[in-house]
């Protein structure tokens, strides 16, 4: 899958709203630039099944917040050689992590969403991936090599995060990023 003088590239969307995806996506005509760079591997934009081998780059969006996502992080973590946990989800479990406080944890969830609040066939399904006791941000589960923190981070940080990285050379976040 790999081209010639290309660095692969994946994106993974785990318990968020992909509004990162989004941001990346308004980088507008500098994904063009981008596309000469990287050859995109894995993607929620894409008809991939598995997550590859020898992946240069991932970015992650959203905090691990069932078995499932939990599972695909660590298979990410083993195949990648650059992590980056993309917007507050990712990087801090923002609204996913909200669900924490819950006393009963998933059950209480699961309740309130499919029973409580169904207008048709209230049914709690059988067939999702398991919810984890408490969603997390990937640095809980995993090592991240970068955090682009934001809710979700301008198009112009993602891109400056990724060009320097492409460029071999490690981002300066000093005054460029915030939370929320």
């Amino acid at each position: 899958m790999s081209q010639i003088g290309k660095v692969s590239f994946a994106t993974v969307w785990l318990s968020g709203c992909s509004g990162c995806h989004m941001s990346f996506l308004d980088q507008d005509e500098r994904l063009i630039d981008l596309a000469e760079k990287i050859n995109l591997v894995y993607s929620p934009l894409m008809d991939v099944k598995d997550f590859p081998d020898n992946v240069d780059v991932t970015i992650v969006e959203g905090a691990v917040g069932n078995e499932e996502q939990l599972n695909l992080l660590k298979k990410i973590r083993e195949r990648t050689k650059i992590l980056i946990a993309i917007g507050d989800c990712a990087v801090t479990g923002n609204v996913t992590a909200l669900r924490n406080t819950l006393e009963k944890g998933s059950e209480e969830i699961l309740q309130r969403a499919y029973i409580e609040l169904a207008d048709v066939n209230p049914l709690i399904p059988n067939d999702v991936p398991k919810l984890l006791r408490r969603a997390c941000p990937l640095n809980e589960v995993v090592k991240v090599d970068y955090f682009i923190p934001g809710c979700p981070p301008s198009a112009d940080l993602i891109n400056y995060v990724l060009t320097e990285i492409l460029a071999g050379r490690v981002p300066n976040m000093e005054g460029k990023a915030k939370y929320g």
